[in-house]
């Protein structure tokens, strides 16, 4: 199963993740790191749904993108 993950690199450096239809989130100090422990994450979060007797989620389709923004100039009284 495919499930949406949006990764972000925190001020410090450190990389967080999360599911975006799953209450799963991770943080690692690398990209790759965080990968890992969100499929992971994600793994044992399905585990525990089919353990408990709730459905499989179903995944969402997503679409991701970028947006130009202009910002308006500060005014200053």
């Amino acid at each position: 199963m495919m499930f949406a993950v949006v990764y972000e690199v925190a001020d410090d450096g450190s990389w967080h993740a999360r599911a975006a239809d799953l209450p799963v989130f991770s943080c690692a100090d690398s990209r790759e790191e965080v990968e890992r422990e969100i499929r992971a994450g994600i793994a044992f979060h399905l585990e525990d749904e089919l353990r408990e007797g709730r459905p499989m989620p179903v995944q969402m389709a997503h679409d991701a993108g970028m947006v130009s923004v202009d910002v308006p100039s500060v005014v200053v009284p």
